[in-house]
């Protein structure tokens, strides 16, 4: 056969030696041919047999795309190695140029490794996050710092196999010149550290609202750069902030609630304590005209009337019962009215709660969360509290305010005049 192959191949020159370069292009064509077949078949052999391969290992719930990943990566190899050892049998090519289309060879491969290795380390950190302590020992980091090693090391191949030296020599040049670069592109390596992290893990994209106090940042990002990162603050001026500060500082990133579709409500009405009380029965007929209250007030009544008569037995005195109170009755119809409230997200946390005495007053803490469009937050907050603190007196209840010197100072003034 390989006989043959060759009796063939001298054939085929015979016939093309009247034409200049034929003879060398088409042998060079057959070799860029023999090159594609074999990276398709590898990969559609490779790919097909790993895939049901992993699959049977992990399961079919098990996510498959990173180990394939790194399979497609490393079958790029097999065209380069192919064009690297059928470039010297192709004839009539400069010696120069094959050995500098085999160093891109040699370098592209260098490169493919790289890149499925990083691929390799992708795949780990997922399989390792699918364990149950993988959130409180965490190994991403420890990872990034891996791949950053292996580029390196791969470019100072790349580099050593393109200059057509070893990469020892590469190294140790690299070595005397490292405390000069570092002095000189000190701004340019963090900056550039802080991108790769930045990018990589995506706590910031474009789009994203973020709040930076520290650099007067709060608004929308609209640009990431190699050094800094622009903020259209929503009073329309820009900031620009350093990409290095968003890895060694604190921000805030509103981008899980405008994912969520929740923005959080989380605001006190202020009560006076010596407006609380107990209800009577004319308070208690009143608010049985509340039809928010109806399955409050039912529930409530009989869960004290049960108590009481246990009770009453021993101790008959109506100091000892059970009795409803006016704030705690109004703080059942606050958590009625929002459940049954339009734009109050029924799917998210919602509570209504009382908080420590302050000088100020008793706290009732609303907690929920509206729609995330700014104009629309603004609006179902307020509409919230507008009808609670209109309906307030309905339930015997103030709220608590401090006075001012108005009237002292009005008074003070009819009398001198």
């Amino acid at each position: 056969m390989a006989v043959m192959g060759i009796r063939w191949l001298d054939q085929l020159e015979n016939v093309l030696a009247p034409y200049p370069m034929a003879y060398p292009a088409v042998v060079l064509a057959a070799l860029l041919l023999v090159a594609w077949l074999a990276n398709f078949v590898t990969k559609r052999i490779l790919l097909r047999g790993l895939r049901s391969a992993i699959e049977r290992f992990s399961g079919p719930q098990h996510n498959a795309k990173q180990p394939l990943r790194v399979v497609a990566r490393l079958a790029n190899i097999v065209p380069s190695v192919v064009l690297a050892a059928g470039l010297a049998i192709v004839p009539e090519l400069p010696p120069g140029l094959v050995k500098g289309l085999q160093a891109l060879c040699h370098a592209w491969t260098v490169l493919t490794i790289a890149l499925a290795v990083s691929h390799a380390l992708d795949a780990f950190n997922d399989f390792y996050e699918r364990r149950p302590d993988a959130r409180n020992k965490p190994i991403k980091g420890y990872l990034q710092v891996a791949k950053i090693v292996v580029f390196v090391l791969a470019g100072l191949s790349i580099v050593a196999t393109l200059a057509g030296v070893k990469l020892l020599h590469v190294v140790t040049g690299l070595g005397a010149a490292t405390a000069v670069f570092m002095l000189i592109f000190q701004d340019t390596i963090l900056s550039l550290v802080a991108s790769v992290q930045i990018s990589g893990d995506g706590r910031v994209r474009i789009g994203d609202w973020i709040e930076m106090p520290s650099q007067n940042a709060d608004g929308d990002v609209t640009d990431i750069a190699l050094h800094t990162v622009t903020v259209r603050n929503f009073d329309n001026t820009i900031t620009t902030i350093p990409t290095k500060k968003l890895v060694t500082e604190s921000f805030r990133n509103w981008r899980g609630m405008q994912e969520s579709g929740g923005r959080r409500i989380k605001r006190s009405i202020y009560l006076d304590q010596h407006s609380v009380r107990f209800l009577d029965a004319a308070a208690l007929e009143q608010l049985g005209h509340f039809g928010l209250l109806d399955d409050y007030l039912q529930a409530k009544q009989q869960e004290l009337g049960q108590w009481n008569a246990k009770v009453a037995e021993q101790h008959p005195e109506p100091v000892n019962a059970r009795r409803m109170t006016n704030l705690g009755t109004f703080r059942a119809y606050v958590e009625r009215y929002l459940r049954s409230h339009p734009d109050i997200k029924q799917n998210m946390t919602l509570l209504v709660r009382q908080m420590a005495p302050t000088p100020q007053g008793l706290p009732l803490e609303i907690y929920c969360f509206a729609p995330t469009a700014w104009a629309q937050y603004e609006r179902t907050q307020s509409d919230v509290f507008d009808h609670l603190l209109a309906i307030l007196p309905e339930f015997g209840l103030r709220v608590f305010q401090e006075s001012s010197d108005a009237m002292l100072m009005s008074a003070r003034d009819q009398r001198f005049a």
